[in-house]
């Protein structure tokens, strides 16, 4: 499952290495060389997931993932440390990290604690207000804010939307998304992808950024960022 992850780490070799074999897995990968530059990436891009160096200038990996963590930031969370203390472990868990890998690592180790922590990773709850950057769904209400602007939608891409965004980072073929939404009645081969264009043109109607994205020749995934 490819992601878009974000490395904050200060050592430039370290980072270039994460980088070659992350990417070289299939991920889209950020970098940030500091605390405050690495949490504000965090914060603005929504990552699926943050590779996190303890010790960084400006602001240590505790302070970045429990500021994310306050700031509402869900990205996962894999912090990096030199140090083996128990102790140490349990600061970044409880600080709202995810897993956490001691150096010096094999890469294969890495990238295996990547893919378990995206497996993992919870689809939106089917209840409840349902968010993704600045998009806020309440499928009680059956209300759509893009930021503070209502969104106005018909039935179908209401129902739509709200799939994508109980499913957020995972990409959903056209065949999926017929049957969650329009439960296998005989419809036109081309409407998802003309739903989704009417989710488009609604959802960046004042020049919003996408989060809306085909993958080609797969289907489409709800996420912010290009």
């Amino acid at each position: 499952m490819a992601a878009r992850v974000l490395v904050v780490e200060d050592d430039a070799r370290v980072a270039a290495a994460l980088r070659r074999s992350l990417e070289y897995a299939g991920h889209r990968v950020a970098l940030a060389a500091d605390g405050p530059t690495g949490l504000a990436s965090a914060i603005r891009d929504a990552p699926d997931l943050v590779v996190l160096d303890v010790n960084l200038p400006g602001l240590d990996g505790f302070g970045v993932c429990r500021a994310l963590r306050a700031a509402g930031g869900a990205a996962l969370v894999l912090m990096l440390t030199a140090r083996d203390a128990t102790g140490d472990r349990v600061d970044g868990l409880d600080a709202g990290a995810d897993d956490y890998l001691v150096k010096p690592f094999a890469h294969e180790e890495l990238l295996a604690r990547v893919r378990a922590l995206l497996r993992r990773a919870p689809a939106a709850p089917a209840g409840g207000v349902l968010r993704m950057a600045d998009l806020v769904l309440d499928p009680g209400a059956r209300e759509v804010l893009r930021g503070v602007r209502p969104v106005s939608l018909t039935a179908l891409e209401f129902d739509l939307l709200a799939h994508l965004m109980r499913h957020p980072r995972q990409v959903l073929s056209r065949p999926q998304l017929l049957a969650a939404v329009w439960g296998g009645e005989p419809v036109a081969s081309n409407v998802v992808d003309v739903y989704i264009g009417y989710l488009r043109s609604k959802l960046e109607a004042c020049g919003e950024s996408r989060l809306v994205h085909t993958v080609r020749g797969v289907g489409y995934v709800l996420r912010s960022g290009g």
